[in-house]
C-alpha cells in the first residue's frame, strides 16, 4: 500500500509517497516553505501543491504541530490560533480531493521510529522526545500509541520544560553542549520519574549531535537517538492513515 506522506511544520512543509510496508519513500520529497502568515487557507493551499506535484489521488496522512482528535485541531502552542476547532483533515480533504487523516506531528514520528527504526520491537512504556523548536513528545505501550502527549510542556524548574531546554533555547543562550545536555539531563529524569519509561528515543535537531553530548545523561542505558530523522514525519503520517487506505480498499 502507498500513502502520500505530508509533514507541516513551522518552517517548511514537506511531503513524499510513502511504502508503508517497508517505510522507505518511494520518490524525492518535495519540500515548500512554510507560507507566511501560516493561516489554514495558505497551508492547505500548499499540502494541496504538494499533492498535485505527486499527482496523488489516494490516501493522505498530515502530520500536525497541535494535539489533534477526530481530525479537528485542538491546540496552538506554535501554529495560527485560527487552527484551533478546526476540522482539517476534512479541509484538507476537500481541497485535495482526497481522504485525509491528520495526526499530531511528533506522534507521526513517533509511529515512524516504533515501526521501522530505533522503537522496532521494543515493548513497555516507550517515550520518544523530538528536541528542536520545542519539545514534541509521543507515548507508546507495548507498541500502543497514547495520543497527543505534550510532555514538552511539563513545569522544569518553574519553567515549561521547552523553554528550558529546546534545541532552539541552545542557540539563543549560546549554551555550551555541556550546559545543553545536563539541562535535557534534568528533563530526561523527570519523564522517567514520572512514567518509567523502558526506553527513550531522541529525535529532533538536536539528536543529531548526540554523541556531543551523551556523556552528561544519566539514563544513558535508555536512551539512544532515534534513526529516521528528517524522514520520521513523513513516514509517520502515512502510517497513521494507514486505516483510511484499508477501509476504502486502496491497493
Amino acid at each position: 500500500m502507498h500513502i502520500l506522506g505530508i509533514d507541516i511544520g513551522g518552517t517548511g512543509i514537506k511531503g513524499a509517497p510513502v511504502d508503508i510496508e517497508s517505510g522507505k519513500l518511494l520518490d524525492e520529497r518535495l519540500r515548500i516553505p512554510t507560507p507566511q502568515p501560516a493561516t489554514p487557507e495558505n497551508v492547505i493551499e500548499t499540502v494541496a501543491e504538494i499533492a498535485r506535484s505527486f499527482n496523488w489521488k489516494e490516501p493522505i496522512g498530515c502530520g500536525f504541530p497541535a494535539a489533534i482528535k477526530n481530525e479537528t485541531v485542538m491546540t496552538a502552542s506554535n501554529i495560527d490560533r485560527s487552527w484551533i476547532g478546526l476540522n482539517a483533515g476534512e479541509k484538507i480533504g476537500n481541497q485535495v480531493n482526497c481522504p485525509v487523516h491528520l495526526v499530531n506531528d511528533v506522534d507521526a514520528a513517533g509511529l515512524a521510529e516504533a515501526t521501522f527504526g530505533a522503537g522496532r520491537d521494543k515493548q513497555g512504556v516507550v517515550i520518544v522526545a523530538a528536541v528542536g523548536t520545542g519539545i514534541g513528545t509521543a507515548l507508546f505501550t507495548d507498541g500502543k500509541l497514547v495520543p497527543n502527549t505534550e510532555l514538552g510542556h511539563i513545569l522544569l524548574n518553574g519553567m515549561v520544560a521547552e523553554k528550558y531546554v529546546s534545541n532552539a533555547v541552545r542557540k539563543n543562550e549560546e549554551l555550551t553542549w555541556e550546559e545543553f545536555g545536563k539541562r535535557l539531563n534534568e528533563y530526561l529524569n523527570r519523564l522517567d520519574f514520572l512514567f518509567w519509561p523502558d526506553a527513550i528515543i531522541l529525535g529532533g535537531g538536536a539528536s543529531k549531535k548526540f554523541e556531543l553530548f551523551k556523556d552528561y545523561l544519566d539514563l544513558a542505558d535508555k536512551i539512544e537517538p532515534a534513526m529516521l530523522l528528517n524522514n520520521a514525519g513523513i513516514v509517520g503520517a502515512a502510517l497513521s492513515a494507514k486505516e483510511i487506505g484499508i477501509a476504502l480498499n486502496y491497493k
